[in-house]
């Protein structure tokens, strides 16, 4: 078997980061929903 997970900060960030979760509604709705349960990271 291979090893799946291979990080990388810059792909990370532009399928998690703030910036693209603000670009759709759908992140916008994860960004509402994390504001709203107050947490302490909204994004990677």
């Amino acid at each position: 078997m291979s090893v799946t997970y291979q990080p990388k900060k810059r792909k990370r960030k532009k399928a998690h980061g703030f910036r693209a979760r603000s670009k759709k509604a759908g992140g916008k709705k994860v960004l509402s929903k994390r504001r709203r349960k107050k947490r302490a990271k909204l994004t990677v």
